[in-house]
């Protein structure tokens, strides 16, 4: 199975018997910048990504080719089926108090709806 570029970051660190701060200090960056990428929340340019690869002695491919990070992934699809369901529990609860026209409510549904199919999409 392949590993996200912040798995292999971190093993390539603690196999050199790094901390983040030291990592950070060799590409200029903060602890604060490795420990994201370690995290998958966001990924080192390539210039830097450059660096690491010539810092731990392997090819730029073997960062490069890493597996894309799963976790935006996540928040992309619990965005959507938040605006999804946020659209569906305000039409029912406007509904049940009597406040919302037929037109508002399918406009709001829809969006729901298209929030839904956005993220069926994307995944295909």
């Amino acid at each position: 199975m392949k590993k996200s570029l912040g798995s292999i970051l971190t093993e390539l660190r603690k196999q050199n018997n790094m901390t983040q701060a030291d990592l950070a200090e060799k590409m200029c960056v903060t602890d604060k910048a490795v420990s994201k990428w370690e995290r998958d929340i966001s990924c080192p340019n390539i210039e830097t990504i450059q660096k690491l690869a010539d810092f731990f002695n392997i090819p730029v491919n073997e960062l490069l080719s890493a597996k894309s990070s799963s976790k935006k992934n996540n928040i992309i699809t619990l965005i959507f089926n938040a605006v999804a369901l946020a659209m569906g529990i305000s039409v029912l609860v406007l509904m049940i108090m009597d406040s919302i026209d037929i037109k508002n409510a399918v406009i709001m549904l829809a969006a729901g709806l298209g929030a839904l199919s956005i993220n069926l999409l994307k995944s295909k």
